[in-house]
């Protein structure tokens, strides 16, 4: 049965430069989180290497694996020797031509609990997600495990309440969002701030709306251009993790690879509820309309 109290730990890291270097670093940040009680491990977006998509390069798809692969069979025997849930996340092979960035949750036993495939996909400049991603379609599903059921979601889903409303509709106990959210280094400190700013407030409404924890688990570093050419990206970490009152409990700063440890009580969404019946007072026959792209 799931517990309604745990303790959650988010690893937040910069890129160590290699596969196999990254890998090191989040055995040794899980080993870490269980030394210190954790039941449950959330890695950052594509935690296995730099973050590729700043260009469009075909070569790259090689970075790409199977789910079952080398890194979920890796985390699966890693999550059963320590009794533990893992969540990580990877650029997954599914089939030729067809590629995700994919979440994958390992239980406590061991066993591959469920995957889920990121579905809003951004193509912005030096974020060519939409070249290597081909959009989720396992639908907002959350996962159940040892510690409950988990809504995870990924990256730029994190801007969308519809995501977090429909895991929260399904069920979900607590949002995980994987990320790698940053800028351009040579971006206004002051614009910066308000990006940051927007990112943490949005996911703090989403626990809002829902009565639902929300634990973000971001990159941080700066990651030169591929190319040589362009600025790069200075990921901005502060990882967090919110009540669903949307009360800061831990967080991260924006410059140091960080074990962020947190303790929360599942059975808050209950209490809150009761309080503040946001599901009960939903008008579901007036909302047609969010089914479209634009009215006009």
């Amino acid at each position: 049965m799931p517990r309604p109290s745990l303790t959650i730990a988010l690893v937040q890291q910069s890129d160590q430069g290699s596969i196999a270097a990254n890998l090191e670093d989040c055995e040794a940040a899980i080993r870490a989180a269980s030394i210190r009680g954790c039941d449950l491990v959330v890695l950052q977006e594509l935690h296995n290497g730099p973050y590729f998509c700043q260009i469009e390069d075909p070569n790259l798809f090689d970075l790409a694996e199977p789910i079952p692969g080398p890194t979920s069979e890796r985390f699966s025997a890693l999550a059963r020797e320590l009794n533990l849930v893992i969540v990580g996340c990877l650029f997954e092979q599914r089939a030729p031509g067809i590629y995700h960035s994919t979440a994958m949750v390992l239980d406590a036993d061991g066993s591959l609990a469920g995957i889920y495939r990121k579905t809003h996909i951004p193509c912005l400049p030096n974020r060519a997600e939409s070249f290597y991603f081909t959009p989720g379609d396992l639908g907002f599903n959350p996962i159940d495990t040892a510690v409950g059921r988990l809504g995870v979601l990924i990256g730029w889903d994190q801007w969308f309440p519809e995501a977090a409303r429909a895991m929260a509709l399904a069920g979900a106990e607590i949002l995980l969002y994987p990320s790698a959210m940053g800028a351009d280094p040579n971006e206004d400190e002051d614009e910066l701030q308000r990006q940051v700013d927007a990112w943490i407030t949005i996911q703090r409404g989403h626990a809002i709306a829902n009565a639902l924890y929300v634990a973000a688990c971001n990159r941080v570093g700066y990651e030169p251009h591929p190319s040589g050419v362009g600025a790069g990206l200075r990921f901005w970490g502060h990882s967090f993790v919110c009540g669903p009152q949307g009360e800061l409990i831990a967080q991260a700063d924006d410059q140091t690879p960080k074990l962020l440890v947190a303790e929360i009580d599942l059975a808050r969404t209950e209490l809150i509820r009761r309080r503040w019946p946001l599901l009960r007072d939903r008008r579901i026959e007036s909302y047609s309309d969010l089914a479209r792209r634009f009215r006009n």
